[in-house]
Protein backbone atom coordinates (compact mmCIF):
# COMPACT_ATOMS: atom_id res chain seq x y z
CA UNK A 1 0.00 0.00 0.00
CA UNK A 2 1.32 3.38 -1.00
CA UNK A 3 1.88 5.79 1.88
CA UNK A 4 -0.17 8.98 1.96
CA UNK A 5 1.93 12.07 2.34
CA UNK A 6 0.26 14.84 4.39
CA UNK A 7 1.32 18.11 5.89
CA UNK A 8 1.24 18.39 9.64
CA UNK A 9 -1.89 20.58 9.52
CA UNK A 10 -3.61 18.22 7.11
CA UNK A 11 -2.73 15.22 9.26
CA UNK A 12 -4.19 16.92 12.33
CA UNK A 13 -7.33 17.85 10.39
CA UNK A 14 -7.81 14.32 8.99
CA UNK A 15 -7.22 12.79 12.39
CA UNK A 16 -9.83 15.07 13.99
CA UNK A 17 -12.31 14.27 11.20
CA UNK A 18 -11.76 10.59 11.83
CA UNK A 19 -12.15 11.02 15.58
CA UNK A 20 -15.27 13.13 15.13
CA UNK A 21 -16.82 10.52 12.86
CA UNK A 22 -15.82 7.54 14.99
CA UNK A 23 -16.23 9.08 18.47
CA UNK A 24 -18.50 12.15 18.18
CA UNK A 25 -19.11 11.98 21.94
CA UNK A 26 -17.68 9.70 24.59
CA UNK A 27 -18.01 9.30 28.33
CA UNK A 28 -14.75 8.71 30.17
CA UNK A 29 -14.49 7.94 33.87
CA UNK A 30 -11.42 8.69 35.94
CA UNK A 31 -9.84 10.61 38.76
CA UNK A 32 -9.21 14.35 38.53
CA UNK A 33 -5.62 15.55 38.74
CA UNK A 34 -3.85 18.89 38.16
CA UNK A 35 -7.14 20.82 38.17
CA UNK A 36 -6.79 24.54 37.42
CA UNK A 37 -8.72 27.48 36.00
CA UNK A 38 -6.92 30.02 33.82
CA UNK A 39 -8.06 33.61 33.38
CA UNK A 40 -11.38 32.77 35.00
CA UNK A 41 -12.54 31.22 31.69
CA UNK A 42 -10.56 28.09 30.82
CA UNK A 43 -10.55 24.83 32.81
CA UNK A 44 -7.72 22.33 32.55
CA UNK A 45 -7.29 19.01 34.33
CA UNK A 46 -6.04 15.48 33.79
CA UNK A 47 -8.24 12.43 33.97
CA UNK A 48 -6.36 9.36 35.12
CA UNK A 49 -6.66 5.81 36.39
CA UNK A 50 -4.13 3.13 37.28
CA UNK A 51 -3.22 2.57 33.64
CA UNK A 52 -3.04 6.00 32.08
CA UNK A 53 -3.80 9.72 31.98
CA UNK A 54 -5.35 12.11 29.46
CA UNK A 55 -5.59 15.88 29.41
CA UNK A 56 -9.00 17.60 29.46
CA UNK A 57 -10.11 21.09 28.50
CA UNK A 58 -13.44 22.93 28.92
CA UNK A 59 -14.90 26.40 29.38
CA UNK A 60 -15.63 27.45 32.95
CA UNK A 61 -19.35 28.11 32.26
CA UNK A 62 -19.72 24.43 31.30
CA UNK A 63 -18.55 23.31 34.74
CA UNK A 64 -21.90 22.93 36.49
CA UNK A 65 -20.59 21.18 39.61
CA UNK A 66 -17.38 21.89 41.53
CA UNK A 67 -14.56 19.38 41.23
CA UNK A 68 -11.10 19.09 42.72
CA UNK A 69 -8.10 16.82 42.56
CA UNK A 70 -8.77 13.30 43.73
CA UNK A 71 -12.46 13.28 42.84
CA UNK A 72 -13.78 10.55 40.59
CA UNK A 73 -15.82 11.97 37.70
CA UNK A 74 -17.40 11.05 34.39
CA UNK A 75 -16.81 13.49 31.55
CA UNK A 76 -18.83 13.79 28.38
CA UNK A 77 -16.33 14.87 25.74
CA UNK A 78 -15.04 14.78 22.20
CA UNK A 79 -11.48 13.48 21.58
CA UNK A 80 -9.30 15.91 19.71
CA UNK A 81 -5.72 16.31 18.48
CA UNK A 82 -4.51 19.85 19.09
CA UNK A 83 -2.44 21.86 16.64
CA UNK A 84 0.54 21.25 18.89
CA UNK A 85 0.14 17.53 18.48
CA UNK A 86 -1.26 16.89 21.94
CA UNK A 87 -4.19 14.52 22.27
CA UNK A 88 -6.91 15.71 24.71
CA UNK A 89 -10.58 15.60 25.49
CA UNK A 90 -12.73 18.66 24.84
CA UNK A 91 -15.20 18.32 27.69
CA UNK A 92 -18.87 19.28 27.39
CA UNK A 93 -20.04 18.20 30.83
CA UNK A 94 -18.69 16.76 34.08
CA UNK A 95 -20.53 14.87 36.75
CA UNK A 96 -19.19 13.26 39.93
CA UNK A 97 -19.02 9.47 39.96
CA UNK A 98 -19.56 7.45 43.08
CA UNK A 99 -20.99 8.35 46.46
CA UNK A 100 -17.77 9.89 47.76
CA UNK A 101 -17.31 12.21 44.79
CA UNK A 102 -20.99 13.19 44.78
CA UNK A 103 -20.82 14.07 48.46
CA UNK A 104 -17.60 16.05 48.04
CA UNK A 105 -18.98 18.03 45.11
CA UNK A 106 -22.16 18.67 47.06
CA UNK A 107 -20.27 20.04 50.06
CA UNK A 108 -18.02 22.25 47.93
CA UNK A 109 -20.94 23.86 46.10
CA UNK A 110 -23.02 24.12 49.25
CA UNK A 111 -20.24 26.04 51.01
CA UNK A 112 -19.76 28.34 48.02
CA UNK A 113 -23.45 29.21 47.61
CA UNK A 114 -24.01 29.52 51.34
CA UNK A 115 -21.29 32.17 51.52
CA UNK A 116 -23.12 34.06 48.78
CA UNK A 117 -26.31 34.04 50.87
CA UNK A 118 -28.42 31.89 48.54
CA UNK A 119 -29.67 29.77 51.43
CA UNK A 120 -30.25 32.63 53.91
CA UNK A 121 -33.58 32.47 55.73
CA UNK A 122 -34.17 36.22 55.50
CA UNK A 123 -34.43 36.05 51.69
CA UNK A 124 -37.07 33.32 51.71
CA UNK A 125 -40.70 34.18 51.00
CA UNK A 126 -43.84 32.63 52.44
CA UNK A 127 -46.43 30.85 50.33
CA UNK A 128 -50.05 32.01 50.02
CA UNK A 129 -52.42 30.30 52.45
CA UNK A 130 -54.61 28.84 49.72
CA UNK A 131 -53.13 29.46 46.25
CA UNK A 132 -55.47 29.50 43.26
CA UNK A 133 -52.87 29.26 40.48
CA UNK A 134 -49.91 26.87 40.77
CA UNK A 135 -47.17 25.84 38.33
CA UNK A 136 -45.60 22.39 38.66
CA UNK A 137 -42.26 21.29 37.18
CA UNK A 138 -41.87 17.51 37.19
CA UNK A 139 -41.95 14.37 35.14
CA UNK A 140 -45.65 13.73 34.63
CA UNK A 141 -44.83 10.02 34.28
CA UNK A 142 -43.37 9.73 37.76
CA UNK A 143 -45.06 8.29 40.84
CA UNK A 144 -44.08 11.40 42.82
CA UNK A 145 -46.07 13.63 40.47
CA UNK A 146 -49.10 11.31 40.62
CA UNK A 147 -49.00 11.33 44.44
CA UNK A 148 -48.74 15.11 44.49
CA UNK A 149 -51.76 15.65 42.22
CA UNK A 150 -53.90 13.11 44.10
CA UNK A 151 -53.18 14.63 47.51
CA UNK A 152 -53.82 18.19 46.28
CA UNK A 153 -57.19 17.18 44.82
CA UNK A 154 -58.13 15.16 47.91
CA UNK A 155 -57.17 17.93 50.34
CA UNK A 156 -58.60 20.96 48.58
CA UNK A 157 -59.10 20.77 44.82
CA UNK A 158 -60.24 23.50 42.45
CA UNK A 159 -56.72 24.84 41.80
CA UNK A 160 -55.47 25.93 38.39
CA UNK A 161 -52.37 23.78 37.89
CA UNK A 162 -50.03 24.40 34.95
CA UNK A 163 -47.52 21.59 34.39
CA UNK A 164 -44.14 21.56 32.65
CA UNK A 165 -43.05 18.02 31.85
CA UNK A 166 -39.25 17.69 32.20
CA UNK A 167 -36.62 15.08 32.82
CA UNK A 168 -35.78 14.89 36.51
CA UNK A 169 -32.52 12.95 36.25
CA UNK A 170 -29.64 12.72 33.83
CA UNK A 171 -27.44 15.25 32.08
CA UNK A 172 -30.30 17.08 30.36
CA UNK A 173 -32.47 17.45 33.47
CA UNK A 174 -30.99 20.67 34.94
CA UNK A 175 -31.32 22.65 31.69
CA UNK A 176 -34.89 21.45 31.12
CA UNK A 177 -35.92 22.47 34.64
CA UNK A 178 -34.18 25.85 34.21
CA UNK A 179 -36.09 26.50 30.95
CA UNK A 180 -39.37 25.60 32.68
CA UNK A 181 -38.57 28.04 35.50
CA UNK A 182 -37.78 30.77 32.99
CA UNK A 183 -41.03 30.08 31.15
CA UNK A 184 -43.23 30.36 34.23
CA UNK A 185 -41.35 33.46 35.41
CA UNK A 186 -41.86 35.22 32.07
CA UNK A 187 -45.62 34.71 31.70
CA UNK A 188 -47.93 37.73 31.66
CA UNK A 189 -50.01 36.16 34.43
CA UNK A 190 -47.61 34.70 36.96
CA UNK A 191 -48.51 31.65 39.03
CA UNK A 192 -48.60 32.20 42.77
CA UNK A 193 -46.24 29.29 43.47
CA UNK A 194 -43.82 27.18 41.42
CA UNK A 195 -43.55 23.61 42.70
CA UNK A 196 -40.58 21.41 41.71
CA UNK A 197 -40.96 17.76 42.67
CA UNK A 198 -39.23 14.44 42.13
CA UNK A 199 -39.58 11.11 43.92
CA UNK A 200 -36.82 9.15 45.60
CA UNK A 201 -33.73 7.69 43.97
CA UNK A 202 -30.04 7.15 44.37
CA UNK A 203 -27.59 9.96 45.02
CA UNK A 204 -26.64 9.88 41.34
CA UNK A 205 -30.31 10.08 40.30
CA UNK A 206 -30.84 13.16 42.46
CA UNK A 207 -27.57 14.87 41.45
CA UNK A 208 -29.39 16.98 38.84
CA UNK A 209 -30.82 19.01 41.72
CA UNK A 210 -27.30 19.92 42.86
CA UNK A 211 -26.51 21.65 39.56
CA UNK A 212 -25.18 25.16 40.24
CA UNK A 213 -27.09 26.92 37.47
CA UNK A 214 -30.33 25.24 38.49
CA UNK A 215 -29.83 26.18 42.14
CA UNK A 216 -29.20 29.80 41.13
CA UNK A 217 -32.30 29.81 38.91
CA UNK A 218 -34.45 28.59 41.83
CA UNK A 219 -32.99 31.22 44.16
CA UNK A 220 -33.58 33.94 41.54
CA UNK A 221 -37.20 33.03 40.72
CA UNK A 222 -39.67 35.93 40.72
CA UNK A 223 -42.33 33.50 41.92
CA UNK A 224 -42.06 31.81 45.35
CA UNK A 225 -40.77 28.24 45.03
CA UNK A 226 -41.66 25.01 46.81
CA UNK A 227 -39.24 22.12 46.22
CA UNK A 228 -39.80 18.52 47.26
CA UNK A 229 -37.09 16.15 45.99
CA UNK A 230 -36.40 12.58 47.03
CA UNK A 231 -37.23 10.99 50.36
CA UNK A 232 -37.35 12.68 53.73
CA UNK A 233 -33.68 11.95 54.48
CA UNK A 234 -32.46 13.32 51.12
CA UNK A 235 -31.10 16.86 50.92
CA UNK A 236 -30.42 18.71 47.69
CA UNK A 237 -29.12 22.22 47.07
CA UNK A 238 -32.35 22.92 45.21
CA UNK A 239 -34.17 22.23 48.50
CA UNK A 240 -31.96 24.70 50.34
CA UNK A 241 -32.38 27.44 47.72
CA UNK A 242 -36.18 27.14 47.60
CA UNK A 243 -38.40 29.49 49.58
CA UNK A 244 -40.06 26.47 51.17
CA UNK A 245 -38.65 22.96 51.36
CA UNK A 246 -40.79 19.82 51.40
CA UNK A 247 -39.54 16.42 52.51
CA UNK A 248 -41.26 14.57 49.64
CA UNK A 249 -43.66 15.33 46.76
CA UNK A 250 -46.53 14.21 48.99
CA UNK A 251 -45.38 16.57 51.71
CA UNK A 252 -45.19 19.36 49.11
CA UNK A 253 -48.91 18.84 48.42
CA UNK A 254 -49.66 18.97 52.15
CA UNK A 255 -47.69 22.21 52.52
CA UNK A 256 -49.25 23.78 49.42
CA UNK A 257 -52.92 23.47 50.39
CA UNK A 258 -54.77 22.88 53.67
CA UNK A 259 -57.15 19.99 54.21
CA UNK A 260 -60.62 21.31 53.34
CA UNK A 261 -62.29 19.04 55.94
CA UNK A 262 -59.93 20.29 58.66
CA UNK A 263 -60.59 23.90 57.65
CA UNK A 264 -64.35 23.35 57.90
CA UNK A 265 -63.98 21.68 61.30
CA UNK A 266 -61.76 24.50 62.54
CA UNK A 267 -64.22 27.16 61.36
CA UNK A 268 -67.12 25.37 63.02
CA UNK A 269 -65.18 25.08 66.26
CA UNK A 270 -64.28 28.77 66.16
CA UNK A 271 -67.91 29.70 65.53
CA UNK A 272 -69.06 27.56 68.46
CA UNK A 273 -66.40 29.04 70.74
CA UNK A 274 -67.27 32.57 69.65
CA UNK A 275 -71.01 32.30 70.26
CA UNK A 276 -70.81 32.65 74.09
CA UNK A 277 -68.49 35.62 73.67
CA UNK A 278 -70.85 37.25 71.17
CA UNK A 279 -73.84 36.65 73.48
CA UNK A 280 -71.89 38.12 76.40
CA UNK A 281 -70.99 41.20 74.36
CA UNK A 282 -74.63 41.58 73.33
CA UNK A 283 -75.74 41.37 76.97
CA UNK A 284 -73.14 43.92 78.01
CA UNK A 285 -74.15 46.29 75.26
CA UNK A 286 -77.83 45.81 76.12
CA UNK A 287 -77.13 46.70 79.75
CA UNK A 288 -75.19 49.76 78.67
CA UNK A 289 -78.03 50.83 76.38
CA UNK A 290 -80.66 50.25 79.07
CA UNK A 291 -78.62 52.20 81.61
CA UNK A 292 -78.06 55.01 79.16
CA UNK A 293 -81.77 55.14 78.26
CA UNK A 294 -82.80 55.13 81.90
CA UNK A 295 -80.43 57.99 82.64
CA UNK A 296 -81.64 59.93 79.62
CA UNK A 297 -85.29 59.39 80.57
CA UNK A 298 -84.63 60.48 84.15
CA UNK A 299 -82.89 63.63 82.95
CA UNK A 300 -85.76 64.31 80.58
CA UNK A 301 -88.25 63.90 83.41
CA UNK A 302 -86.22 66.28 85.57
CA UNK A 303 -86.12 68.84 82.78
CA UNK A 304 -89.87 68.38 82.22
CA UNK A 305 -90.59 68.97 85.93
CA UNK A 306 -88.54 72.16 85.90
CA UNK A 307 -90.39 73.38 82.82
CA UNK A 308 -93.73 72.59 84.44
CA UNK A 309 -92.74 74.66 87.50
CA UNK A 310 -91.76 77.53 85.27
CA UNK A 311 -95.04 77.29 83.40
CA UNK A 312 -96.97 77.35 86.66
CA UNK A 313 -95.11 80.48 87.74
CA UNK A 314 -95.76 82.15 84.42
CA UNK A 315 -99.43 81.14 84.55
CA UNK A 316 -99.67 82.65 88.05
CA UNK A 317 -98.05 85.87 86.86
CA UNK A 318 -100.38 86.02 83.88
CA UNK A 319 -103.39 85.45 86.09
CA UNK A 320 -102.30 88.26 88.36
CA UNK A 321 -101.89 90.55 85.36
CA UNK A 322 -105.33 89.66 83.96
CA UNK A 323 -107.62 92.78 84.18
CA UNK A 324 -110.51 90.62 85.35
CA UNK A 325 -108.47 89.56 88.36
CA UNK A 326 -107.85 93.23 89.17
CA UNK A 327 -111.58 93.98 88.93
CA UNK A 328 -112.40 91.06 91.22
CA UNK A 329 -110.19 92.60 93.88
CA UNK A 330 -112.45 95.77 93.91
CA UNK A 331 -110.59 97.93 91.49
CA UNK A 332 -112.11 99.67 88.44
CA UNK A 333 -110.86 100.28 84.92
CA UNK A 334 -111.24 103.83 83.51
CA UNK A 335 -111.23 104.43 79.75
CA UNK A 336 -111.57 107.75 77.91
CA UNK A 337 -110.24 111.33 78.04
CA UNK A 338 -109.37 112.45 81.54
CA UNK A 339 -110.03 116.18 81.10
CA UNK A 340 -112.74 118.51 82.34
CA UNK A 341 -115.91 117.93 80.36
CA UNK A 342 -114.66 114.64 78.94
CA UNK A 343 -116.75 111.46 79.02
CA UNK A 344 -115.11 108.43 80.59
CA UNK A 345 -116.14 104.79 80.94
CA UNK A 346 -115.74 103.20 84.34
CA UNK A 347 -115.77 99.38 84.55
CA UNK A 348 -116.05 97.50 87.80
CA UNK A 349 -116.41 93.81 88.49
CA UNK A 350 -120.19 94.05 88.07
CA UNK A 351 -121.07 97.19 86.04
CA UNK A 352 -119.86 99.52 83.33
CA UNK A 353 -120.65 103.24 83.86
CA UNK A 354 -120.21 106.44 81.87
CA UNK A 355 -119.51 109.75 83.66
CA UNK A 356 -118.54 113.32 82.89
CA UNK A 357 -115.25 114.65 84.24
CA UNK A 358 -115.95 117.67 86.49
CA UNK A 359 -112.46 118.23 87.82
CA UNK A 360 -108.89 117.04 87.08
CA UNK A 361 -105.99 117.46 89.42
CA UNK A 362 -102.47 116.62 88.47
CA UNK A 363 -100.36 114.59 90.90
Amino acid sequence: MENIRLSVSDFIAVTNQTLEYTYPSVEVEGEVASFKVNQGKFVFFDLKDAGGSIGCFMMVFQLRVPIEDGMKVIVTASPKLTQWGKFSLTVKAVRPSGEGALKKSFELLKEKLDKEGLFAEDRKRSLPGVPEHVAVISSTQSAGYADFVKIVNDRFGGLQIDVAHVQVQGADAPDQIIRALQYFNSRDVLPQVIVIIRGGGSADDLSAFNDEQLVRAIAGSRVPTLVGVGHEIDESLADLAADVRAATPSNAAQILVPDRAEVIRAVRYQVRSLLPRVENVIDQQSNIVRTSLAGAIEKTIEKTSILEDRLKNLRSVLIQLDPRTVLMRGYALVRGLTEVGGIIEVETNHVIMKAEVKDVKRK
